[in-house]
Parts: C-alpha cells; structure tokens; sequence
C-alpha cells in the first residue's frame, strides 16, 4: 500500500463557508473539501451555484439507482447554467450558425434513454471489444514506440491523448491525421462544461464546437447515401423502432461530441495521464506493478480511476420537492454528484487515500457512473487503460518526473480532472 501524494501546500478549507468548489486551487487538490463535506455536510447547498452537493458513496449510490426522484433528463428543470438570459444568447448562436444540440444518450430519461441505448449497447457488445482489443494493443505498443528512443517525453500529448481519440475515430471512420483537429473541438467544449468560462470564452467554445459540427454534416449526408458498416454509419442510419425514425442531424451532432469523441476520449485520457503521475509519485507501487503485472494491472486501473477520477462530479434534478438524508431539496433543485468524493469515502474504501494494489474488489468504486446511466463506453475504457499501462512496463525499465518541467497542475474545471502536462524520463528496457 502507498499513500497518494498530494499538493505541497493544497488549499485546506477549515469551515463550509470556505469550500468553493469553483476555485481553481481548491480543484488542484479537492479531496480535503471532499472530506469535509461527507463529515459535516454530506447534502450541502453550494451558495454560490445553488447545486445541492452529494459527497457519500451510499449516498450516491442510492441517487443513481432512483430514477424517479432524481432524474437526468433535459426536461423543465434540466438547465445547470446559473445565468439564463446567457444560456439563450448561446442557444441563439447555435441556430444562426449550426445545429442546437438534442439531449445526449447520457442527458435522457427511460423509456427514451433506454431506447436509444439500445443502438449503443450493439456498437459496445463485448463482442465489438474484443475485436477492438488488438488495435488498442497494437496502438498503444506503436506510440510508445514513437518516442522510445528519445528516452523521454510529454505522456499527456504523445500518448495520453492520442490513444483514445485514435481508438474512437477509427471507430466511426475518422482519419487519424484529423485527431488533433478533434481534439482542439473537445477541449473547447469540455471548457464549457467545466462552468469556469467568461460569457467571451462560452462564446469561443460554441463557435468551435459550431465549426466541428460542419465537420461532420458532410459525413452524415454521405453515410445516408453509402453506408459503410462504421459505428457512425450505425448511429446515421439505424432507426429506432419506438420512435420510428433515424436519429436527427441535432442529435446526431449532440451524440458525436458529447458521447462519442469527449465521453469516447476524455475520461481515458485523464485516467492514463493520471496513472503515471501516481507511479512516479509511488515508487513502492511502481515496483509491485513491474514484478508482476499479470497480477496488479486490472487493480492499479480500477485504483487510478477511483483515486484520480477523470470525471469529479454530474448532475442530475429534481422534478418534486423531496427530503434526502434529512434536507429538504426543493422541486426544480439541481443536484451534483460528486463521484470523486465518494470514491474517497472510509465508509465503503479502507484507508481510500492509499493506492493499494492488494484492495478488494477494486471495480466497485463509482468512476463510471451506475445504474441504468453507468457509462457505455466503459469496457473499451478499461482495455485502453489495460494496454496504456502493460505496454509502459513492458517498454520502460523504469523512469521519474523530470525536474523542473513538472507543476502537475490540472484544467480548470467544475467536473472534470484533467492533467495539463506530464514530463518524465525513462531508461528503455533492451
């Protein structure tokens, strides 16, 4: 077991009154605030969004499972955005120079959300995985490869990133010159999601979504007239037998950024930034994971995504006024669940601030969600985690965070964790 590094000198709030979830410095390190809420405030009303904060596993759990109380879908009271008249300039902008986004796979309700999964739960049947698992192999062995001899480099930028990006683009037929193009998309529009943006920056991160969007349109319109047997060519054509269409071009755009290329990329990426970041900082780990990784691989994954979550926090909202472990939770109320959190509760993780390679049942953590919105894209997540880290033990003998370069510093954001950069230097195994 090892103790997961953390700041030098985090931002400790003493009192509820100095947690500020939108502080840049407390996200460098949120687990004190973490701490204190699930003690103190486990249902705690953030007065500066309003969002009723959900800190407790079982807590989340429970959350999770009740579709009824707490829903997910954009219905009256889906709207998370604080300043309304803003939401209808960007609303507005959408329409003028693209497609106004539909509510996504992951932002709908049953029976909708079920019957549109269906076309998803085909594309991601364990089948298509194990199909899909030799060229994350193979991918993950060439990247390395790319810069094994330099005996170093930027993880994040040469592998971290490019690994799932490639991973879902060769799923729905996008070249792989074209990722870092999809990616400057997906990083505006994860800077949106991270509620930390100048009404200016929304703005930008609109317009370049807007622009992806005109990317795409042209694939769509050649799909309908030649399909090609690509996830996409499913997602164009397939019909959904209850609603007895094909999905629109606004929820085909919707799908394509928020499912597939940010829910098909982001949480890996952060999970294999994040994974050498706690080698470096655990060398007793490090060392476990080299003398067998048979035997530790699927753990340290599961460890990393429960330590580190790539995904920090969601919402979900309130239809009916309803009392949750003694607060009262008004009708159109948002809550935010903050996955992280709970990942961190001593209630339900012995010793939760330990990377422990020996934990029980490591999968149980909430890194993917759980219920009926437990993340589609989870099994592929794994295999690109799996093979990120068996291809650096099987090519790096051993390796350190080179000085100087290193300020481990992650992006603003209100619900994602995502490392800016990781410089290390390695000796090749030969």
């Amino acid at each position: 077991m090892s103790e997961v590094n953390r700041m030098e000198n985090p931002v400790v709030p003493r009192t509820l009154e100095e947690v500020n979830l939108l502080d840049p410095e407390i996200q460098e390190c949120p687990y004190p605030a973490y701490d204190l809420l699930r003690t103190e405030a486990p249902v705690w009303k953030d007065p500066i969004t309003g969002f009723y904060v959900i800190t407790r596993f079982d807590h989340l759990r429970e959350i999770l499972l009740n579709t009824t109380d707490f829903k997910n879908g954009r219905g009256k009271y889906a709207d998370t955005r604080i300043d309304k008249d803003r939401a209808m300039r960007m609303k507005e902008l959408y329409e003028e120079k693209g497609w106004l986004p539909a509510p996504t796979l992951a932002g709908r309700d049953d029976p909708n959300h079920k019957q549109m999964r269906a076309m998803f739960d085909k594309a991601f049947a364990p089948k298509n995985i194990k199909n899909l698992d030799p060229f994350v192999e193979n991918l993950a062995y060439r990247l390395i490869d790319a810069f094994i001899d330099d005996g170093q480099c930027d993880w994040v930028q040469q592998f971290a990133v490019p690994l799932p990006l490639i991973t879902i683009g060769q799923q729905v037929g996008v070249p792989e010159s074209d990722i870092w193009k999809i990616k400057a998309w997906t990083d505006a529009w994860v800077q949106r999601l991270g509620m930390m943006q100048t009404e200016e920056e929304e703005r930008w991160s609109v317009e370049m979504e807007i622009e992806a969007q005109h990317y795409f349109q042209p694939i769509f319109e050649r799909l309908r007239k030649e399909p090609d047997g690509t996830l996409l060519s499913e997602m164009v054509n397939r019909e959904i037998p209850e609603w007895g269409r094909t999905l629109t071009d606004n929820e085909l755009h919707a799908e394509m950024m928020a499912d597939t290329f940010v829910g098909g990329s982001e949480t890996s990426t952060n999970a294999i930034s994040a994974g050498i970041m706690l080698l470096a900082q655990n060398p007793g780990v490090w060392a476990k994971l080299k003398a067998d990784p048979d035997k530790y691989l699927r753990t340290f994954s599961e460890e990393v995504l429960r330590l580190e979550g790539p995904v920090q926090g969601l919402f979900r909202q309130v239809p009916e006024e309803v009392e949750f472990y003694g607060v009262k939770i008004p009708a159109g109320s948002v809550l935010n669940i903050r996955y992280a959190a709970a990942n961190r509760d001593a209630d339900e993780f012995e010793c939760p601030a330990e990377l422990n390679l020996e934990r029980e049942k490591p999968g149980r953590h909430l890194g993917f969600g759980s219920g009926i919105h437990h993340c589609l894209g989870a099994p592929l997540a794994r295999r690109e985690l799996y093979w990120s880290f068996k291809a650096f033990v099987d090519r790096i003998e051993d390796f350190k965070l080179i000085e100087g370069r290193n300020n481990l510093r992650h992006q603003p954001n209100f619900c994602l964790r995502a490392l800016k950069e990781l410089h290390i230097e390695f000796t090749p195994k030969r």
